[in-house]
């Protein structure tokens, strides 16, 4: 899950976590992040933690990154001490999970399983590249414990792929979302990204209508966002590729919110649609809502009762440390009462459920009126939603409100 955060205290070697994160422990969710930070190619778009093979070097390889992340949860479970937590929600991201062998993959699911133990409605989900699987690895996944994959379609255009240096081709969607059925999974969902340099409106539809012809219960679209320090931004910096267009991604945006709408799929997050409640992605809804999550892997965060650290980044300094019986935790940092009720403004704003109200100061307060008077919220049961207007706005809106 990536972040912007401050460099932070640096964490203690055992991973302990102070008494304050224990307080009212039960009375929240529970999720656990498993990151793999593998990939065959990185894309230029991609600021995530994430190496090929010739940029881990010597001594670094894929086949021994269960036992890591393995060990990690192991820590976990002793950190958290007695405090009966089953995990809710499991999610592996990367980079490309299922460039791990599925039987790798499960294994660190069963670890998961057998040391917290898994709610009897928990979602887990893998994502998944297009053409990092077969129908039997996904057969595979399913009998390890999986219900539900994330598919990183982004584009159904051959021109736009090439500019995201992705290599699926774009007819294998519909393949693997068959697949996906046939092995038995529950709920399937689709990552898509608009407003790549070069992409016009009707490559955009084009890409919308062909992930709602594969009847997803669940589409993500985001928009693209230049990175610093990524090749697409030293494209831009050169004038080989024109920079994003605000105009152009507020009509890609609501094409997206018509096109959902029409295929019977809801908004539930600015950036997230679902076919019923049922389908949201529970394990986002987690961070939205400002539960708890363990980070497992390099570079992953983690956040328990107000407390938040992030592991080492390099999968090398992370076995390293696990290897050696030390917390891959880098550096924490202990969330005071206001940083916290400022960040589920700047979460639940974006929420479909809205924001209660009793979250805002007085001086947010006084702005609600003038939000309302210009169309970008409502305001019913004691909650603020924004409007489709609001939704283009969420970031002004926010600032409106801290």
């Amino acid at each position: 899950m990536p972040s912007a955060l401050p460099p932070g205290d640096p964490a203690p070697a055992d991973g302990s976590l102070p008494e304050s994160a224990f307080e009212g422990i039960a009375e929240r969710k529970f999720g656990v992040y498993v990151h793999v930070p593998f990939c065959t190619v990185r894309c230029g778009y991609c600021d995530f933690n994430t190496y090929t093979a010739t940029e881990l070097g010597e001594g670094v390889t894929r086949a021994t990154y269960a036992e890591s992340a393995i060990a990690e949860i192991r820590r976990a479970r002793a950190v958290l001490g007695d405090v009966d937590r089953r995990v809710d929600t499991v999610f592996f991201g990367g980079g490309t999970p299922t460039l791990l062998p599925p039987a790798d993959v499960s294994a660190i699911l069963a670890a998961i399983s057998a040391e917290f133990g898994l709610s009897d409605d928990a979602e887990v989900t893998t994502e998944a590249n297009p053409d990092s699987v077969a129908l039997w690895d996904l057969e595979a996944l399913r009998e390890g414990g999986f219900n539900r994959l994330s598919f990183g379609m982004q584009s159904a255009v051959p021109h736009v792929l090439q500019v995201l240096d992705r290599t699926h081709d774009p007819l294998r969607v519909p393949a693997v979302v068959d697949w996906a059925r046939e092995a038995g999974f529950e709920q399937v969902s689709l990552d898509l990204i608009y407003g790549t340099p070069g992409e016009s409106m009707h490559d955009w539809q084009t890409s919308l209508d062909a992930a709602l012809a594969c009847n997803p219960d669940h589409v993500s679209a985001y928009a693209l966002i230049v990175e610093d320090g990524t090749a697409l931004a030293r494209q831009v910096r050169r004038g080989e590729v024109p920079m994003t267009d605000d105009d152009d991604l507020a009509d890609k945006y609501l094409a997206a919110d018509a096109a959902m709408s029409a295929a019977g799929l809801g908004w539930y997050e600015v950036s997230n649609w679902a076919t019923s409640r049922e389908q949201r992605c529970e394990h986002n809804m987690l961070y939205w809502q400002g539960d708890d999550w363990w980070g497992v892997g390099p570079g992953a965060h983690s956040h328990v009762g107000g407390t938040r650290w992030w592991n080492v980044k390099h999968p090398a300094a992370y076995a390293g440390r696990l290897a050696q019986g030390v917390s891959p935790a880098l550096a924490r940092e202990v969330l005071d009462d206001e940083t916290r009720r400022v960040e589920r403004i700047l979460l639940e704003v974006r929420l479909r459920d809205g924001l209660p109200l009793d979250v805002l100061d007085g001086a947010a307060r006084g702005m609600l009126a003038d939000l309302v008077d210009r169309g970008l919220v409502t305001l019913a049961d004691d909650r603020m939603v924004l409007t489709t207007p609001g939704r283009l706005l969420a970031d002004a809106v926010v600032r409106d409100l801290v």
